[in-house]
């Protein structure tokens, strides 16, 4: 119910200014950057598996610019921002549970399960910038912040294999794990926060770093979801939240009006 709420408003929010369209300026960019994945891959809060299980991400943006318009407080420090985004990232266990010290076969199985997920984004942001987006247009300061939040539609391919043999039986699966695997192409939304900063280059550009949050609207993105509902044999109290990941993206923007 919150996901369509949350869809509704910024659609509502886009509709609303369709009467100023002519006063609407438009700006087109990309950008690349790095995504890390937090899943059911790897040992919580642990450092190893925060910075091992990353991956890279590229996307492509629109903007709304309505500071050309009418000089209301909504059009001088809002903007939207539509955009289209890809990343892809390797994972694996890491952690106390795989380190070299564990010699039982859970800790084998565990050492030879390796996972991937290829994901493709669009959707529609709002953004506050606490300056005049006007006045940054203008040239009149270098450095433009901004914090975003917004929804994207989500289409996931994960993908999971085992070096021992065959995902999901005794000889490759720890029970914790038994059918608690799902590939192939599925769709979800995810709720996406944004902040960061341009740099204007010149008048007709700038640069744009962004760190961005997503959470899924769904566990089975990294295609691993270890529960007792699945296993049917054990708890798993440390799958506490569906998955998500955190983004550093550097990117372009040009004005074409």
């Amino acid at each position: 119910m919150k996901t369509k709420i949350l869809f509704v408003t910024v659609l509502f929010t886009i509709l609303s200014v369709q009467d100023a369209r002519s006063q609407i300026f438009h700006e087109v960019g990309a950008y690349i950057g790095f995504v890390a994945m937090y899943s059911d891959y790897g040992q919580r809060n642990n450092f190893e598996t925060n910075i091992g299980n990353t991956g890279f991400g590229a996307g492509a943006v629109h903007y709304l610019n309505f500071s050309y318009g009418s000089k209301t407080d909504f059009n001088l420090h809002f903007m939207v921002r539509n955009e289209f985004s890809f990343h892809s990232t390797n994972l694996q266990h890491y952690g106390d549970w795989v380190s070299a010290a564990r010699t039982s076969e859970s800790a084998d199985k565990l050492r030879a399960m390796k996972g991937s997920t290829t994901v493709f984004e669009f959707g529609s942001h709002l953004e506050y910038h606490p300056r005049d987006i006007n006045s940054f247009s203008y040239g009149s300061f270098a450095l433009a912040p901004f914090v975003g939040v917004g929804l994207n539609v989500v289409f996931y391919n994960p993908k999971v294999t085992s070096e021992l043999g065959r995902i999901n039986t005794p000889e490759t699966t720890p029970v914790k794990y038994y059918n608690a695997f799902k590939t192939g192409m599925s769709t979800t939304f995810a709720l996406v926060g944004t902040v960061g900063t341009r740099y204007k280059l010149n008048q007709e550009s700038d640069l744009m770093l962004m760190l961005r949050w997503q959470y899924y609207f769904s566990d089975w993105v990294d295609g691993l979801n270890p529960s007792f509902e699945n296993n049917k044999t054990i708890e798993v109290p440390e799958n506490k939240s569906n998955d998500w990941l955190f983004g550093i993206n550097l990117g372009y923007i040009y004005y074409l009006n």
